[in-house]
């Protein structure tokens, strides 16, 4: 999972795609993950905890690009009008994660 890199603590991606609404064409970039990626990237976030802000850049990569298709994927995961991320993305990336994980250790066992 993706930490502040200040303050090491975990940062839940939904948080971090709703600081990310103020962008005027962020529904443009989600259909494009490379204009999505690079946009992430030079967006400067507020950690929930510490306060500070970090660049994007920071963040895990691979992370990034499973929320962009968790975003495509569950139509109207986003409330525009009240700019809120109606997901629980930190969660499904986990468990995304677990998952990858099991299938490796099935795949491995064969």
């Amino acid at each position: 999972m993706s930490r502040c890199p200040l303050c090491g603590k975990i940062i839940r991606w939904e948080d971090l795609i709703e600081q990310m609404l103020i962008l005027e064409n962020f529904r443009e970039l989600l259909k494009d993950k490379d204009a999505f990626l690079s946009a992430l990237n030079d967006f400067a976030f507020k950690c929930p905890e510490c306060g500070e802000e970090f660049y994007g850049r920071n963040l895990n990569l691979r992370e990034a690009e499973k929320v962009f298709e968790l975003l495509n994927d569950f139509d109207g995961s986003i409330d525009y009008s009240s700019n809120k991320v109606r997901l629980k993305l930190t969660n499904l990336l986990a468990l995304d994660l677990m998952l990858e994980e099991w299938d490796k250790k099935v795949k491995g066992s064969r």
